[in-house]
C-alpha cells in the first residue's frame, strides 16, 4: 500500500493495485475565504498539478460536501464517469453535478475485492454539529494489505474510540490540525490524536489535515512535539509533508 498525502485531507492510496483519491481539494492558494481572518484557503499550494494527480485514479472518495474535501474546481476536474463513493444524503448533490456513477457508502461496499466500511465521525461535539453537518470515516481491508481506518473529519470521541478497539487497523489516519470553529473543536487535535497513539499500540497513526487552512489551531511542529512528551516514537505517529508518499506492508 502506498499513501500520498496531498494537501489537507486530499490523497490518493494505492491500494490492492487500485488507486483510490480521497476528499479531493483542488483549490489554489489563496482562492477561498478566510475562516478566522488569519489567511484566505487554501493557505499553500497543491505539490502536483490536478492532471497529475488524476493520472490512474479508478475511485473516488467524498466523505462530506465541505469545500475543502470537495471544491469547486474538483468538482469541475474529477471525470464524471469515475466511480464515486459518498455519504448517504450526499449522492443527489454529487448526481445533480454531473456524476454518472455514485454510491453512497450505507454499511459495506466490495469494490474490486477492496472491502470498504462506513464509520461513524462527528465534526465536533454539541451544537456546533448542527453547523457542520454530518460526515463519515471509512476502513478499508483487502488480501495482502493492511488494514486501514480513515477517521475522517471526526474528533475523538466513543465511536471512534470503539472501532479502534473493534477493528484493531494497522494503519489509522486522522485529521489531527485542532481546526475550531466558533471556539469548538471540530477534528483532532494534538492530545487527541496522541490519545489514538495511545489506544492504538499496534497501529501506525498517519495525521493529515495539518497546515493548509487558517483555523486550524496545531501544526506539525507542535503535533511532533506533544507526541515526543508522551513518548511515542516517529515510528508510530507520521506526520507527512504535502506531495510524501508513505510505503506499508500487511503486517
Amino acid at each position: 500500500m502506498h499513501l500520498q498525502l496531498l494537501r489537507n485531507a486530499t490523497l490518493t492510496l494505492t491500494y490492492a493495485g487500485r488507486t483510490i483519491l480521497i476528499d479531493p481539494d483542488f483549490g489554489p492558494r489563496h482562492s477561498r475565504v478566510s475562516f478566522t481572518s488569519r489567511s484566505r484557503n487554501p493557505m499553500v499550494e497543491l505539490p502536483e498539478s490536478i492532471d497529475t494527480i488524476l493520472q490512474g485514479v479508478e475511485l473516488v472518495i467524498v466523505s462530506h460536501l465541505h469545500q475543502d474535501h470537495f471544491d469547486t474546481i474538483a468538482r469541475q476536474s474529477v471525470p464524471k464517469t469515475l466511480p464515486l463513493i459518498c455519504q448517504p444524503g450526499d449522492e443527489t448533490t454529487i448526481r445533480d453535478l454531473g456524476f454518472t456513477s455514485v454510491t453512497p457508502l450505507t454499511d459495506i461496499i466490495n469494490w474490486h475485492g477492496i472491502l470498504l466500511t462506513r464509520r461513524e465521525g462527528s465534526h465536533g461535539l454539541g451544537p456546533v454539529v448542527d453547523k457542520m453537518g454530518s460526515v463519515m470515516g471509512l476502513s478499508l481491508e483487502a488480501e495482502g494489505e493492511p488494514s486501514v481506518y480513515w477517521a475522517g473529519d471526526t474528533v475523538l470521541y466513543a465511536p471512534v474510540a470503539e472501532t479502534i478497539a473493534a477493528t484493531r487497523p494497522d494503519i489509522i489516519v486522522t485529521h489531527s490540525c485542532g481546526a475550531r470553529w466558533d471556539g469548538d473543536l471540530i477534528v483532532m487535535d494534538a492530545a487527541q490524536t496522541v490519545t489514538v497513539c495511545e489506544a492504538a499500540p499496534a497501529s501506525i497513526i498517519v495525521a493529515t489535515h495539518m497546515e493548509a487552512l487558517d483555523h486550524a489551531t496545531i501544526s506539525r511542529q507542535e503535533l511532533r512535539r506533544a507526541a515526543d512528551e508522551e513518548g511515542i516514537p516517529a515510528s508510530r505517529l507520521l506526520i507527512p509533508a504535502d506531495g510524501e508518499t508513505l510505503s506499508f506492508l500487511k503486517r
